[in-house]
């Protein structure tokens, strides 16, 4: 399908969905559902496409064409298996990319199994891929903010010693497949996660997605491209 027949397609959907959205709100502060039945289609119609003309080109593409990932290619094959992974050759180089999402693994989650620690890893790279995070896995695991940082290994006050050698050279090569474009196919998407040690208040206002060993996983309740 041509980019221009994407496009078309995309903006089209958008409209409708907006319409829907609008309508929808009508009827709920509505005291009889009938009245919204009046609404005039072709005044809402009209004010979507005002707002869609207010958008630069390169923003509607976004919109209606979320970039492809690599993750979505399936070009990259991984087993949930300690023994599959450890029969992988160790990475031949430091990438400080892969390093980075190595870490998070070991010190976020290396008491998990190889399930566990993918999980955490498709956070991070759906973290990457949003617009509301960093673009970088260096980036999103070293974030910090005001109530403290995102990963709380990078700011405990502790080295970052590896005591584990073994636990290491798995995240190691848990980090190189996943970076090289194994399939997210755990978590459905989620930027977030906890331990049910804790009850944070954000957990409430997100969507939960899975629960995969010691972690729970979410994602934002409406999943868009402008998300």
């Amino acid at each position: 399908m041509s980019p221009l027949k994407n496009w078309t397609m995309g903006a089209a959907m958008l409209l409708a969905l907006v319409g829907a959205v609008d309508a929808e709100t009508t009827v709920s502060q509505s005291n009889d559902p009938t009245a919204a039945i009046g609404v005039d289609i072709e005044s809402l119609l009209g004010q979507e496409r005002a707002a869609l003309g207010g958008l630069t080109a390169s923003r509607l593409n976004d919109i209606v064409s979320p970039p492809e990932r690599p993750a979505d290619l399936g070009k990259v094959r991984i087993k949930y298996d300690r023994n599959w992974i450890a029969s992988l050759p160790a990475p031949a180089s430091s990438d400080e990319q892969l390093e980075c999402l190595a870490q998070a693994l070991y010190f976020e989650a290396r008491g998990e199994g190889v399930k566990g620690q993918v999980a955490v890893a498709e956070v991070i790279l759906n973290r990457v891929d949003s617009p509301r995070f960093p673009s970088t896995i260096c980036g999103v695991v070293n974030q910090k903010n005001s109530r403290g940082c995102q990963f709380s290994f990078t700011c405990d006050g502790l080295p970052e010693k590896i005591g584990n050698p073994s636990a290491w050279e798995t995240a190691r090569k848990i980090a190189k497949l996943m970076i090289d474009g194994a399939p997210r196919q755990l978590t459905d998407g989620a930027t977030y996660f906890h331990t049910p040690a804790v009850s944070p208040s954000w957990a409430k206002r997100f969507h939960r997605t899975a629960q995969i060993g010691r972690h729970i996983f979410y994602r934002r309740t409406l999943r868009t491209a402008m998300n």
